[in-house]
């Protein structure tokens, strides 16, 4: 089979893993009546993605080839997922917290290092094929979106959104990938290199850029815009399912097939990309994360102002917002620090902008998130079936005047040396 095929494939099942839970996740949490924790749930893949990735990566390049490793990591990774479904689906509305939280802990402790494995093999598969990387890694890496993008339908078709079968498929996706991980390009270990200190290894020598004044106030805005990353993928599914609750909603699209809806960012997140550079040479990255910045004044506003029946429109609007707040941050502000550090920590580098937004920003967003719609939000059983409730808009409009403030003040902190038409 082709190589381009091969880690397409690779690339498709890796998201989809993801796909199966992440966005609706939230809706199930709710009506096991674990409304008020989501954001525990999603705050523990940033704290994971704090010290796994860099711990499997001193694995992979000291004893176990990247392609093995990517393959156990998802066979634990699904046993554990297999496990948090048993147990929910056996307990119910008596699943304890605990429990359930603690076996989705450890499969996310696992899945989150497979993002950058299943990158490391890509790379090292196209670089031994003699492909230039850059050119032929972006189309393969396209295939990721498209799968998870497949699993929201899947999932949202198949009546997973609100039980425990959304962890199935994720846990049979993993276990496929596992498999899958046998006929991938063999990654060559690394032993005649010399051992790196603790510093090194953890990448550690990149926080030596926070001595520069500019960088260091990239990184702070970094980890406050980071705060937005994952606050609608914990809480958008429940917010929109809250709907059902009101006879004039509850048929609606929207309430039934929420998380096709939701899917419209991840597509609109597909054709920002091809965006950036247009944007980047001719913008700079201070007004393109300035854009970004905005962009989720507009992301969460539009969810404070709609309704899925006759304003589902800001729904959609709100979808389409996405791709621009969440393309022109993540992957401008990893070309800037690209184009921008010393070569001797340029991995390091991005691996503190990593750290920053989606390791302290996320955990810190969501926890932060969860006790404002605590606060305004509360349980309403209607059945079998469990609805957060209560003042959403307020919820939506604090997290659009965060994300206004943010941008006011780096616009006016941050200045830049222009370097590579950034």
């Amino acid at each position: 089979m082709n190589l381009k095929v091969r880690l397409s494939i690779m690339n498709f099942l890796e998201f989809a893993v993801w796909g199966a839970y992440l966005t609706c996740m939230g809706r199930y949490l709710g009506n096991l009546g674990f409304g008020s924790e989501i954001g525990w749930f999603y705050s523990m893949q940033g704290i994971v993605s704090i010290f796994m990735p860099a711990i499997m990566g001193i694995i992979a390049d000291r004893w176990v080839q990247a392609q093995r490793l990517l393959g156990i990591c998802h066979l634990l990774a699904g046993v554990f997922m297999f496990a948090a479904a048993a147990y929910g689906h056996a307990n119910g509305s008596n699943t304890s917290f605990g429990v359930i939280f603690t076996l989705y802990s450890l499969s996310v402790a696992f899945f989150m290092p497979t993002i950058a494995l299943s990158y490391s093999v890509a790379y090292n598969g196209l670089s031994q094929a003699g492909l230039d990387t850059v050119k032929s890694f972006p189309p393969i890496r396209v295939f990721g979106t498209v799968g998870f993008i497949l699993m929201m339908w899947f999932v949202d078709l198949m009546g997973f959104q609100d039980n425990q079968n959304q962890f199935v498929a994720s846990g049979v996706l993993s276990v496929i990938l596992f498999f899958y991980s046998f006929t991938l390009p063999k990654c060559a270990i690394k032993k005649n290199e010399g051992k790196k200190s603790f510093v090194e290894a953890f990448g550690l020598r990149a926080f030596t850029l926070f001595r520069q004044k500019q960088m260091a106030i990239f990184f702070v805005f970094s980890m406050l815009l980071g705060v937005c990353l994952q606050i609608t993928n914990g809480f958008a599914n429940p917010f929109i399912n809250s709907f059902g609750a009101d006879a004039a909603y509850a048929d609606t699209f929207g309430v039934q097939h929420a998380n096709i809806l939701i899917s419209l960012s991840q597509i609109s997140e597909t054709l920002c990309i091809l965006l950036i550079p247009f944007f980047l040479k001719r913008l700079g990255i201070k007004k393109v994360m300035l854009i970004a910045m905005f962009a989720w004044v507009f992301r969460f506003g539009f969810f404070g102002l709609g309704n899925p029946g006759s304003g589902v429109w800001l729904f959609v609007l709100s979808m389409i917002v996405y791709g621009v707040a969440f393309d022109f941050f993540n992957i401008s502000g990893s070309l800037y620090v690209e184009n921008t550090t010393d070569d001797s920590i340029r991995s390091s580098a991005q691996g503190l902008f990593m750290l920053m937004t989606n390791g302290i920003g996320a955990t810190l967003g969501t926890l932060g998130a969860q006790a404002i719609i605590n606060s305004y939000t509360t349980d309403k059983a209607v059945g079998d079936i469990h609805y957060t409730v209560g003042d959403w808009t307020t919820c939506w409009y604090i997290f659009a005047v965060y994300a206004l403030v943010v941008a006011v003040a780096f616009a006016l902190v941050f200045k830049p040396q222009k370097k590579n038409n950034l």
